[in-house]
C-alpha cells in the first residue's frame, strides 16, 4: 500500500514538472494535478497493457514506436475525464507524456528502489559434480560405428 502512495506522489511530482515544462498542458489548480496524477496512473495500470496487447502487432512492425502514441492517448484521455486538466493537442500529449514518463521512471528509481533490474551475466554451466536426481539427460551424439569416434573431431 505504502509503494501505491510513493508512485503516486512521484507521478504528483512528474506532472507537476510537465504542466510547468510543456505549452498546451495545463491544470486549474493543485488539486487538479493531484486527481490527473491518479487517473492517468489508473490508465496507465488497467487500460494500457489491453492497448499494447491489442495494438501488439502493429507496435512490433513500429518496432515500438507506437507505444509512444498510447502513452499520449493515455494523457490525452486523462484530460478528458479530469475536469480543470487540458492538453491543447495531440503533440502536446506527446511530448508532456514523454516527458512525464521519463521523469516518473527516474523518480520510481530513486524513491521507490524496490524494483531493480538485474542481468545475469553469468553464462557458465551448472557444475557436474552436483547430484540432479529424477533428471533424464539426453545427449546426441553422432558417431561412425566402423571407428566408434564422433566425426566431427
Amino acid at each position: 500500500m505504502l509503494s501505491f502512495f510513493v508512485r503516486w506522489l512521484v507521478n504528483i511530482i512528474a506532472l507537476f514538472v510537465v504542466i510547468h515544462t510543456i505549452a498546451g498542458v495545463s491544470a486549474a489548480n493543485s488539486n487538479v494535478v493531484i486527481i490527473a496524477a491518479l487517473i492517468i496512473g489508473l490508465l496507465n495500470a488497467f487500460l494500457k497493457p489491453v492497448l499494447m496487447l491489442l495494438t501488439l502487432p502493429l507496435n512490433i512492425l513500429s518496432l515500438g514506436l507506437l507505444t509512444l502514441i498510447i502513452n499520449a492517448f493515455m494523457f490525452y484521455l486523462a484530460s478528458k475525464f479530469v475536469a480543470g486538466f487540458s492538453v491543447a493537442s495531440f503533440w502536446s500529449a506527446f511530448c508532456a507524456a514523454l516527458l512525464f514518463s521519463f521523469l516518473s521512471f527516474i523518480l520510481n528509481m530513486i524513491f521507490a528502489p524496490k524494483v531493480s533490474f538485474k542481468v545475469n551475466t553469468s553464462f557458465t554451466e551448472a557444475p557436474l559434480s552436483k547430484n540432479y536426481d529424477n533428471v533424464i539427460d539426453v545427449e546426441g551424439k553422432v558417431v561412425d560405428k566402423s571407428n566408434k569416434e564422433d566425426p566431427r573431431e
